[in-house]
């Protein structure tokens, strides 16, 4: 008896003792929400919001806008500059990607501007960085079917694919 009592506590020691580790590991990698001044948009899906003092890059996640050159481009980013400039934004984390920026979602007066863009039909849903957003997915379609935006246009050629065709010239 009284050494099933001390394997126990032995257990719930070592289990505790475990789960402090990992958070000890793993809480600074979880991402917290944090407000700012949004100070200047670079484009539709991208903005520069203040955190801490520091000027932040933000890429708005699930969604991909209009890249330059492309329909719409310069409809996505006043859009975007309307909604958020020179207002405190909400910005919650997701990831980070390959260039140093913040992958997030934003929302300001209670609105996420990562749908709004896709509402209003500025923007695409991008399915490769949020497979599982039925919210984006449905938005785009409700876009797509009451030709809102770039979906005016007969066939709009998504961001992704006008980038991809530009590496490939690039590197002829």
């Amino acid at each position: 008896m009284k050494i099933q009592a001390l394997t126990r506590r032995g257990y719930e020691l070592a289990s505790r003792a475990v789960c402090l580790i990992i958070l000890l590991v793993f809480l600074p990698s979880i991402a917290f929400a944090w407000s700012g001044e949004c100070v200047a948009v670079k484009d539709g899906d991208s903005i520069f919001v203040m955190n801490k003092g520091t000027r932040e890059e933000i890429r708005l996640q699930g969604i991909d806008c209009p890249e330059w050159g492309q329909p719409f481009c310069g409809r996505a980013k006043k859009f975007t500059n309307q909604m958020v400039r020179g207002k405190i934004v909400e910005v919650e984390p997701v990831t980070t990607d390959r260039y140093g920026r913040t992958v997030a979602l934003v929302t300001v007066d209670g609105k996420s501007l990562n749908k709004e863009l896709v509402r209003v039909g500025l923007a695409w849903w991008y399915q490769k960085y949020a497979p599982n957003d039925s919210e984006l997915e449905r938005l785009e379609k409700e876009a797509r079917e009451a030709k809102r935006g770039l979906w005016v246009l007969p066939n709009p050629k998504p961001p992704w694919v006008d980038r991809a065709e530009k590496r490939k010239a690039a590197s002829r």
